[in-house]
């Protein structure tokens, strides 16, 4: 069965605790429940505020019924996540167990909820048993619970526990798989480097009638690109094309990222124009696209070119953002173009956008050592905008940009 591969799988990993010791700490936490405690404070500040884990744990046991606490979803999610990394696997699975027998528990998207939070904790067998035991809380399964628990065994790069459960759990339950369903695995498969397995999930996914579509394409194209095998990406986006899938920005930025980090600057210019010709939505392309070909144009030291999609990017309606800023003066500042860099700078902080310690320093050490007046002037008024942050640079990052400025 599943349930005893997933134990065999999961269930002995030197990280975890053995589910003897998980019931025994959970039935003595269970035992030592306290009652809820009669101060006026709000239980949502009150756990947001703790620190110490087991009175966390008995903060949260004491107010189960509390639908301010359960049915508030970073409540919830900060609770298991600090419980997670005080190690107390026993007191998650006592809270979340108890909340299946409550009456949320016969609500599927609230089982979702505990299966993505026993995810998020590394409780893996626990998120799958939660889905395959949902008819014990009167609860229906559908595709959307079976995704979820989908999702968490992906996060353990186990192929034999994803197959496993892929070739038996939809049969068993009466599941019909959906292109979300086999997004997810194709996603995985890529970022565990199994790119022809992933490619053969398309395949056989479209065998079962389900249609691959703009995202199965990305996902598939962007893990292509990243290996660097161009000639599979392009395939690809040319049998989306043909297929009657059009690529979506995030498609074309893919593209352009590659183009990038090989220097070909001037051919993801193209597709950002061609991009620009043929707007398909307000936000096509996008800043993200923006900051890609400028980044293009910056490592290749065609700063000029770099200014004009600059330009371009203000004339589409858009705003630079931080990211875009940063480029530009990290760049400019190897370069050696400190008072274009001094400017963009300048715009960025007064927008209250800092960019990095790194590349402040940079421009720093960089206006300082030219040693001119009015370059000592811009560097004194860059640090007069660091002094400004709020909240504020870490003391010793701000000594050492002030030793910067004080040298001779």
């Amino acid at each position: 069965m599943l349930t005893l591969r997933l134990i065999r799988r999961f269930g002995t990993a030197p990280h975890r605790f053995s589910t003897a010791a998980i019931v025994e700490r959970a039935s003595s936490a269970r035992n030592s429940v306290r009652k809820p405690s009669e101060v006026s404070e709000p239980a949502l500040v009150k756990l947001k505020n703790e620190k110490d884990p087991e009175k966390l744990f008995h903060l949260f046991k004491a107010n189960a019924h509390n639908k301010l606490v359960v049915e508030n979803r970073f409540a919830f999610e900060d609770t298991v996540s600090r419980l997670a990394g005080a190690r107390r696997l026993d007191y998650i699975e006592n809270i979340l167990e108890h909340q299946k027998t409550l009456p949320q528990g016969r609500r599927e998207g609230f089982i979702i909820r505990i299966i993505m939070l026993y995810g998020k904790a590394g409780m893996t067998k626990h998120a799958v048993d939660t889905f395959c035991d949902m008819h014990l809380y009167g609860c229906k399964r559908t595709v959307k619970s079976f995704n979820a628990a989908l999702k968490v065994l992906t996060q353990s790069r186990d192929l034999v526990a994803i197959e496993s459960y892929l070739s038996d759990v939809p049969f068993r339950y009466g599941i019909e798989l959906d292109d979300y369903s086999i997004n997810i695995v194709i996603k995985a498969f890529c970022e565990m480097g199994i790119l022809e397995k992933a490619y053969l999930v398309m395949v056989e996914m479209q065998k079962l009638g389900i249609t691959p579509d703009v995202i199965t394409y990305t996902t598939l194209i962007a893990a292509f690109y990243k290996a660097d095998r161009p000639m599979i990406a392009n395939g690809l986006w040319n049998l989306m094309v043909l297929k009657g899938c059009l690529p979506n920005v995030a498609t074309f930025n893919v593209r352009i990222q590659f183009l990038v980090n090989k220097g070909r600057a001037w051919e993801a210019n193209k597709l950002l124009a061609f991009m620009r010709r043929h707007k398909k939505f307000p936000e096509f392309p996008d800043e993200v696209t923006y900051n890609l070909v400028i980044k293009g144009f910056c490592r290749a030291g065609f700063f000029e070119m770099a200014m004009r999609v600059y330009s371009a990017l203000h004339n589409e309606g858009y705003k630079p953002n931080l990211k875009i800023y940063q480029t530009m003066i990290h760049y400019l500042c190897e370069a050696g173009e400190l008072d274009l860099a001094y400017t963009m700078c300048k715009d960025s902080m007064q927008k209250n956008w800092f960019p990095s310690v790194h590349s402040i320093n940079n421009l720093l050490r960089g206006l300082r050592k030219d040693g001119r007046v009015d370059k000592i002037d811009k560097a004194k008024h860059i640090y007069s905008l660091v002094l400004k942050k709020a909240p504020p640079f870490p003391a010793a990052q701000i000594e050492i940009m002030n030793s910067i400025l004080s040298k001779n």
